[in-house]
């Protein structure tokens, strides 16, 4: 019995002991993690430190050059504050360079992918040097001062050569692309399809093997890269063999694009208001794609790529830039006391387009989409005369300025010498 009792006994001692073991051991791992941590947290929070990162700096910067260039390309989000900052930049710095820029540029309004270039000092973090482009032609320079105490303001010109240019090709898919293969400047393009949608239709009008001539300005910089484009001087749609020439007149009063006849092509409103087009849905009754039954088309659909641009037909005012329930996107501009047009399902506005700003005939308002009562990306385009929607295709507008008298025989002679230096330009004489 007494044997039994001590066998007992160490048995006891022993889980006992065990216990104990395993007590100390998850305490000591548990001790072992806690320190850890605190000591990665220790290392976290120096390494995090400001003043640990300048310190740093500061010594890796004896093994670099001590004026860094830094060219920053400005993202969504950015903020002029938050672009210096993240460079460490003095608060003092930025506050003097925001107001000197702020006599010149918006900085409350950065455009993304623009690029912010300036000089830094890493030995004190201050600016030497900073560029900021305001322009194509122009850019403004802040040259820091001796005492470190301000920046001395430069503005630089690019000098421009302007160079008159020639461009013809044949149209396989449609206008745009055959322009575009010829690297034609898009804001050609687009001008040169305003001047014609005054009397061309570009779904219906224009057909595979057509032709189009163009002879426009183009400003060059110094490398002979295009900074701006200027007037179309001359253009030809040429139509089924048919010529449709017209030639830009630069006399006071007078200027704009008129045919050989001396008539200006510019009416109320543009027979089309979208480029590379297709005529979707006309005007008139349908069976409503959505809706499933009859009903009357008040408009003309004009089937396009997403984010096709689209143009006010007509200068006016924006009297609406916003939601149209089952038009979606839309802007309304009213033109004059007769005349009103609607551009609905647009993906997007273009920037500044909003209710109550004038727009200017050919002026890109918004983009082609689905939005709203919507089977595909297309624009839906209305005309209303005194409140009544009409046929936008079949519309008889009032025609153009017809030039006579003295202003005749200056376009006469200027339309000469435009024939002229176009003949010139095709055979590389000029």
């Amino acid at each position: 019995m007494f044997h039994r009792l001590k066998i007992k006994v160490k048995i006891k001692n022993e889980f006992f002991l065990l216990f104990v073991v395993l007590l100390i051991t998850v305490l000591s791992t548990g001790y072992h993690n806690y320190s850890k941590k605190k000591i990665t947290n220790n290392y976290k929070e120096i390494v995090d430190n400001i003043y640990f990162k300048k310190t740093l700096n500061h010594i890796f910067s004896r093994f670099e050059p001590r004026f860094k260039k830094i060219s920053h390309k400005i993202e969504l989000g950015d903020t002029f504050d938050t672009i210096l900052n993240q460079y460490g930049v003095k608060k003092d710095e930025i506050i003097i360079i925001k107001k000197k820029l702020s006599k010149k540029i918006n900085l409350n309004n950065l455009n993304t992918n623009q690029k912010i270039i300036f000089t830094i000092d890493q030995t004190n973090d201050s600016i030497k040097e900073f560029m900021f482009k305001i322009s194509n032609k122009e850019r403004v320079v802040l040259t820091q001062d001796l005492d470190g105490k301000n920046f001395k303001e430069e503005i630089l010109l690019t000098k421009l050569k302007k160079e008159i240019i020639y461009k013809e090709n044949i149209i396989s898919q449609s206008l745009y692309k055959s322009a575009v293969d010829q690297t034609i400047p898009v804001s050609i393009i687009i001008d040169f399809a305003r001047i014609y949608g005054f009397q061309i239709d570009f779904q219906r009008d224009i057909r595979k093997l057509d032709k189009f001539q163009i002879m426009y300005e183009a400003f060059v910089n110094e490398n002979k890269k295009i900074i701006e484009t200027g007037n179309i001087l001359y253009g030809n749609l040429i139509l089924s063999g048919q010529d449709n020439s017209l030639y830009f007149f630069d006399n006071e009063g007078s200027i704009g694009h008129y045919d050989k006849n001396g008539k200006s092509v510019q009416k109320a409103l543009m027979k089309t208001p979208i480029n590379g087009a297709r005529l979707s849905s006309p005007f008139g009754m349908r069976k409503h794609p959505i809706d499933g039954f009859n009903k009357m088309h008040k408009g003309t659909d004009f089937a396009a790529p997403m984010g096709t641009p689209i143009m006010a037909s007509g200068s006016g005012i924006v009297k609406k830039a916003g939601w149209c329930g089952g038009g979606g996107n839309c802007v309304v501009i009213t033109h004059n006391s007769t005349y009103q047009t609607i551009y609905a399902h647009m993906s997007k506005f273009s920037k500044g387009v909003r209710n109550g700003v004038r727009v200017k005939q050919g002026q890109i308002i918004g983009y082609v989409g689905s939005t709203g009562k919507s089977t595909g990306p297309h624009l839906h385009y209305e005309v209303l005369i005194n409140g009544k929607k009409v046929n936008s295709q079949t519309l008889k507008l009032p025609s153009g300025k017809v030039l006579s008298g003295n202003e005749r025989k200056i376009f006469e002679i200027e339309k000469i010498k435009l024939n002229v230096l176009k003949s010139e330009k095709i055979i590389g004489y000029n």
